[in-house]
């Protein structure tokens, strides 16, 4: 790699806004908020609206709107009976 080009991988603590769920990974985000982390030091945070703990597919509350009357309106529509 070449030196002084690449940004800075480090320690960032990623907050679900929605659910509370944080955890800690490395990235290349430098966000000015800081939050104490289980470890010890102070880690930077970046909130994020939507993770895994938050979105409706991954929690098993996903709705699906109307299916059967989609497919009502397609044979409608294209004379299958």
């Amino acid at each position: 790699m070449k030196p002084g080009i690449h940004p800075a991988y480090r320690p960032v603590v990623f907050r679900d806004r929605a659910s509370g769920l944080a955890f800690l990974t490395r990235s290349t985000l430098a966000p000015h908020a800081t939050v104490a982390w289980q470890d010890g030091p102070a880690r930077p945070v970046v909130d994020v609206e939507v993770s895994s703990a938050s979105h409706p597919f991954y929690t098993g509350r996903s709705r699906v709107l109307d299916p059967a009357g989609r497919i009502e309106r397609y044979h409608r529509r294209y004379g299958h009976s």
